[in-house]
């Protein structure tokens, strides 16, 4: 089976290695001709299309000739310079160690260009503002903003979001005609409509190609990123990200942002984020440069249908809490690892990354509902939510218990090759400098007690856990003579 890799789509640039010298070159910003092969069609006579069918095509024909008229005087190409850095020796240290001497150069910076698409969303006064994605102009130190009519202005990044991967760019014009694009409302979108892709797929700017909604909900992308996309088969290429994905209104819907494909290009699995998740960040960028997160600090997964009837919740949907921040707000709240996430405000927890969304969105030094299951019975509890900030979210020391317990499945013995009469969890995932790496737990331990008290299953391993019940935990590896007990971890 092949393996199917995405790319991300917009601004690719290529450094080639060649007996220590690098060469760059921009996706895309060469002409038709570029190692591609002209290819001519065979001249048929013309076929009679019956006039009641041929008015069905004009029609649907004049509505693509109208949006792409409309809309594409809003769409740009964005054009960025980024500084990278690269060693100064492309063969690394390897000559230098054979032959004994000391590579001391430090590594080299060095200037690289890319493109990609944006759309006109909002003006005021002479500035304008233009929506991409994040991969497109975040990290650019110069942005070049290229109009459908070939006027050029330089750019400003207003802010940028590496979570959602979009980025807001300003430029001035002393031309008010320029036209902004229409917002939809992208949760009425549905699988089966007809969508329109616009942008610079390859450097060809103003480039219009359409399809329909393959799906909507998709999870994927770049690791780290909030999982909600719309699916389409509309072509989508290296150039296109940041530009619009469009409705038959000619409203924006979403953002291109990424792709699936074994050749890196359009495969008909193209990605778009929807623009209702945007919304509030082009308001956040505007007012502070920024958006802003709401923290839970929990880790959530998840969970097979298998498990679930382990733990009582057979058949619910929900969010499972595989692990928790120490001193959290989930954790001051009263919230453990091990409960499984059914509500929020009164809204029904359906998955993992719906429950994401949706406390990213909360507003910090807030009070915010829950509704969990532990134990097989249903608890309110209220949480004083807080800002997320890349510091707090990815500091695995408060991060309990560090680790993601498995149950001993028939597949888990045979790896571990354990006797059927062992009970408890598998150790996976130990994270560093995590309360789990602190006690000495590694990858495949099997724990079969928790504080002396024998845990068989998931289900016991959680509950012993409890915090309610107890402020320090040790953990019993293996068992019988061969047993050892960990160090204690302290609340």
């Amino acid at each position: 089976m092949k393996r199917i890799t995405k790319n991300i789509v917009g601004a690719a640039v290529a450094a080639v290695l060649s007996f220590g010298l690098i060469s760059f070159s921009c996706s895309g910003k060469g002409g038709a001709s570029n190692g591609a092969n002209t290819a001519f069609a065979d001249t048929v006579p013309a076929v009679k299309i019956p006039a009641e069918s041929l008015s069905v095509l004009e029609a649907m024909q004049n509505v693509f000739r109208s949006i792409s008229s409309q809309v594409l005087p809003s769409v740009v190409e964005v054009d960025v310079t980024e500084k990278k850095t690269r060693p100064a020796n492309p063969f690394g240290d390897l000559p230098f160690k054979f032959f004994g001497f000391p590579d001391n150069d430090e590594p080299r910076e060095y200037e690289a260009q890319g493109l990609g698409s944006g759309v006109i969303i909002r003006k005021d006064g002479k500035k304008y503002f233009v929506l991409t994605n994040n991969h497109v102009a975040g990290s650019a130190t110069e942005i070049s903003v290229k109009l459908n009519d070939g006027r050029k202005f330089d750019g400003k990044l207003v802010g940028a979001d590496e979570r959602m991967d979009v980025a807001l760019v300003s430029f001035e014009a002393d031309d008010s005609s320029i036209p902004c694009a229409t917002l939809g409302d992208s949760d009425k979108v549905q699988t089966g409509d007809i969508c329109f892709a616009m942008g610079a797929p390859l450097g060809y700017s103003q480039s219009v190609t359409e399809g329909i909604v393959s799906a909507t909900g998709r999870s994927g992308g770049q690791i780290g990123n909030i999982n909600d996309f719309i699916q389409t088969d509309t072509a989508i290429n290296q150039g296109n990200s940041g530009g619009p994905l469009l409705n038959i209104y000619g409203e924006v819907i979403g953002i291109n942002t990424w792709i699936a494909s074994q050749s890196g290009g359009s495969q008909g699995l193209g990605f778009a984020i929807p623009i209702n998740n945007i919304k509030h960040a082009i308001d956040e960028f505007i007012a502070n440069g920024k958006v802003t997160y709401g923290w839970l600090g929990v880790s959530l997964v998840e969970i097979r249908e298998q498990i679930k009837e382990s733990l009582g919740v057979k058949g619910k949907d929900g969010a499972f809490a595989s692990q928790i921040f120490v001193d959290s707000p989930a954790f001051k709240g009263g919230m453990q690892a091990g409960d499984y996430i059914i509500e929020l405000n009164g809204r029904a927890v359906k998955s993992v990354d719906q429950l994401v969304r949706d406390v990213g969105s909360l507003p910090a030094n807030k009070e915010a509902k829950f509704k969990v299951i532990r134990g097989g019975k249903e608890m309110p509890l209220n949480v004083m939510i807080t800002e997320r900030t890349k510091e707090v979210s990815s500091s695995t020391a408060k991060l309990w218990p560090g680790f993601i317990p498995v149950p001993l499945t028939d597949d888990v013995r045979k790896k571990l090759e354990l006797d059927n009469k062992v009970e408890g969890v598998a150790v996976t995932n130990v994270q560093a400098k995590s309360p789990a790496a602190s006690l000495r737990l590694q990858e495949g331990d099997v724990i079969t007690a928790v504080n002396g008290k024998k845990v068989k299953n998931l289900a016991e391993f959680y509950a012993a856990l409890d915090l309610t019940k107890t402020k320090s935990i040790q953990f019993t590896i293996g068992s019988g003579a061969g047993s050892i007990t960990t160090g204690t971890y302290s609340f």
